[in-house]
């Protein structure tokens, strides 16, 4: 399987274009358990954006792709009460494989995405404004929000696609950012996540190996390896404080391996699901949402051969408790590089991504919810 993945999304017809961006009814109040269900569709096509939940049960999607160039600026709120999407104010800039952050504060911070800007969303009026610029144009960072408030923004590439090393921190009472201690090694589309102890785990982009940033020192320090190399890889805290990294697979090995934070060593959590091997795409570009009763759901991605992929409806759920995957209720429509929101409800907004099928990819307006 390659590492350099397309960037999969491009142009579609007027006439799709009309259709896909076409409301649709707010999904039945009493959905069930274990399905998907259509609910209001975006006003425009995106792929590669950011949806992060507001304080305020709202689902903020800004920024992304349409058409094969980061040209939107557009944002728009999806209300969980009405089942529909409804403009807010636009970014200052373009954003494109870009990290957004829900800060304490409420606000949102944007940042990267084919530049060193950032800005922040403030929800209360639905307005950007520009804060502090990065050291770096970034693209296909990690973000992570700190114990103590601050962002950790970590590797992505540089503006002539250069893997990058560097991180650096995000005060939000000073509005600027300083660099950090630079990772071991340069990273693109790693996944990060927080710790019980305070401290980053950011694994894969290129490579196998995994490291841990400690906010007290500054600093990175390596820890142990997962067995196969990934990019595009999802990653969750689960209830235990362990961590379950799903996708983004380089070439042949488990589809998931779960970080056991005590130790900083592996394992495998594939628990009956076969070994991807190297011809295959395994759910690449599929997301991954940690549910509030502990599960966590991996939906769509692409399947198939590596040679010539296609998304899927398909989705599944793991359970930590007995490391087993099980399927449960499809998509209404295949999607990869979707977005997927746990809403304080409980389901999952699930918005845009790509449908892509014997080498041609379709933009997405669609929106569905997953009720566990």
């Amino acid at each position: 399987m390659s590492m350099n993945r397309p960037r999969l999304f491009h142009a579609v017809p007027l006439a799709a274009l009309a259709l896909a961006v076409g409301f649709a009814a707010a999904p039945a109040s009493a959905a069930a358990s274990g399905t998907f269900t259509v609910t209001g569709s975006m006003s425009t096509m995106r792929t590669n954006d950011t949806a992060p939940l507001l304080q305020n049960g709202e689902v903020l999607v800004a920024g992304g792709a349409f058409g094969g160039t980061p040209t939107l600026t557009s944002a728009e709120l999806y209300n969980p009460a009405t089942g529909k999407f409804g403009a807010t104010g636009s970014m200052v800039g373009q954003h494109v494989f870009q990290t957004a952050t829900l800060l304490n504060n409420g606000q949102v911070l944007v940042a990267g995405g084919g530049t060193t800007a950032a800005e922040l969303y403030n929800a209360a009026t639905g307005t950007w404004a520009l804060t502090g610029s990065m050291s770096a144009s970034r693209s296909w960072a990690t973000a992570t929000l700190l114990q103590n408030g601050q962002v950790l923004v970590a590797g992505g590439q540089d503006a002539s696609g250069t893997p990058l090393s560097s991180a650096e921190l995000y005060n939000p009472a000073t509005g600027t950012f300083t660099r950090t201690g630079s990772m071991t090694t340069g990273r693109v589309q790693a996944s990060a996540a927080l710790l019980g102890n305070g401290q980053v785990l950011i694994a894969g982009g290129g490579t196998s190996t995994a490291e841990l940033y400690n906010p007290a020192k500054g600093k990175f320090t390596a820890t142990g390896s997962m067995d196969v190399g990934r990019r595009q890889s999802n990653a969750v805290t689960l209830a235990d404080g362990d961590v379950l990294v799903t996708s983004g697979i380089a070439a042949g090995g488990p589809f998931a391996e779960v970080y056991h934070a005590a130790t900083g060593t592996w394992s495998d959590a594939t628990g009956g699901l076969a070994t991807c091997l190297a011809v295959q795409d395994c759910r690449f570009y599929s997301s991954e949402t940690l549910l509030a009763n502990g599960n966590v759901l991996v939906a769509g991605g692409m399947t198939g051969l590596a040679s010539n992929p296609s998304t899927t409806t398909a989705a599944m759920l793991y359970n930590p408790a007995t490391n087993a995957w099980t399927a449960t209720g499809a998509m209404n429509t295949d999607r990869g590089q979707q977005t997927a929101t746990l809403l304080n409800n409980g389901q999952v907004l699930v918005t845009g991504g790509i449908s892509f099928h014997k080498h041609r990819a379709t933009e997405l307006a669609s929106a569905e919810l997953y009720t566990p």
